[in-house]
């Protein structure tokens, strides 16, 4: 490089807003609990004015923004890129078999290379929408406790091991399970009957989180026998544990109707994908052959076809939600799960 052309780079650098990422890293991986479980990665961005903080993203956000990328600045020939476009860093490619866990920590290394390569590209690339949009942090990013930062931590050459004072398990908040109960997914917790669960908080008017056999997570009330109940604070969902969300789910079927609440660790205003509902609609009820619809304001079932069906119920759900009465932290949509042959169901109320 020539050095006034060093200079001129340089003079453009020094003339970004000071909130551009310039670099960025993974620090962990977490795993989440939505409609689907997945894992997400815990980046660290560093801006030019010199702040830190930390977003939490899928690979499918990485592949979705160099897609985005690729389509305005990837040049015809890249042996002779224009004035406006630029050669992107390889991405990763997609792996659809193997342990969720295993692939996204094989990844690490192979996406900060790319997120590296991608923040050392010219500066008028660092000032596009969809790259600067990935890397702010939102709301959510913001108000998400990192459970771990493993690669941010400082190696240690010893640890000391100190050992911790003995809990006196029967002062805590606990319950005994007074009936079998299995979980439709990692967030709930399965219970056998005589089990004690050792209460954590209150997620909403029916459910509860506890730990059982060194497993925690989430179960109804009407399962168990309060043994100790729960201090005030905890017991109005201040226990400071995870969000989770509640969808009500009906399975029509010609020997009725079974209701179901589905949770999930997700914010009520989360926008799922068909397939992800359709995946988590066959792991509830045990069924295959579905389909999935919701009821319009006539109170007619309206099949859902495509992640643009599901965008239009979210849509119509949000409008109608000050007109239903739902718990607070209810979805203001419902799901009506029918099998996919049964076209008798549209039309009539259940």
């Amino acid at each position: 490089m020539s050095q006034p052309q060093q200079l001129r780079d340089e003079s453009d650098f020094d003339q970004l807003p000071d909130n551009i990422p310039i670099s960025a890293t993974i620090a962990d991986v977490e795993e989440k609990k939505g409609f689907i479980d997945y894992f997400r990665f815990v980046v660290e961005v560093k801006t030019k004015g010199g702040s830190k903080y930390l977003i939490y993203r899928r690979y499918r956000e990485f592949f979705s923004l160099h897609q985005t990328l690729e389509s305005k600045y990837s040049p015809d020939d890249p042996d002779r890129p224009g004035a406006n476009a630029c050669v992107l860093p390889p991405l990763p490619g997609k792996i659809y078999i193997g342990n969720k866990k295993e692939i996204a920590e094989s990844r690490i290394p192979e996406l900060n290379t790319y997120m590296k390569r991608l923040l050392g590209l010219p500066t008028w690339l660092l000032l596009d929408d969809a790259l600067r949009m990935f890397f702010y942090q939102t709301e959510q990013d913001s108000q998400h406790a990192p459970r771990a930062l493993r690669r941010l931590r400082p190696p240690t050459r010893k640890v000391k091991t100190v050992k911790a004072p003995k809990m006196d398990l029967f002062s805590s908040p606990r319950a005994e399970a007074m009936f079998d109960f299995r979980g439709n997914g990692k967030a709930e917790l399965n219970l056998k009957r005589g089990e004690v669960i050792f209460l954590l908080r209150r997620v909403n008017a029916d459910w509860l989180e506890g730990t059982a056999n060194n497993q925690t997570g989430i179960f109804p009330e009407s399962f168990v026998k309060i043994i100790k109940p729960l201090p005030e604070s905890d017991s109005e969902g201040e226990g400071g544990g995870h969000t989770y969300s509640c969808l009500r789910c009906f399975l029509l079927t010609p020997s009725g109707v079974e209701t179901r609440d589905v949770c999930v660790q997700e914010a009520l205003t989360i926008q799922p994908t068909y397939n992800e509902l359709v995946s988590r609609m066959r792991n509830v009820f045990k069924v295959d052959d579905i389909a999935l619809n919701y009821r319009d304001p006539e109170g007619d079932l309206i099949r859902l076809l495509d992640d643009e069906d599901v965008q239009l119920m979210i849509k119509e759900g949000r409008r109608q939600q000050g007109q239903v009465q739902r718990p607070v932290n209810q979805f203001p949509w419902e799901l009506h799960v029918s099998m996919a042959s049964d076209l008798s169901v549209y039309g009539s109320e259940p």
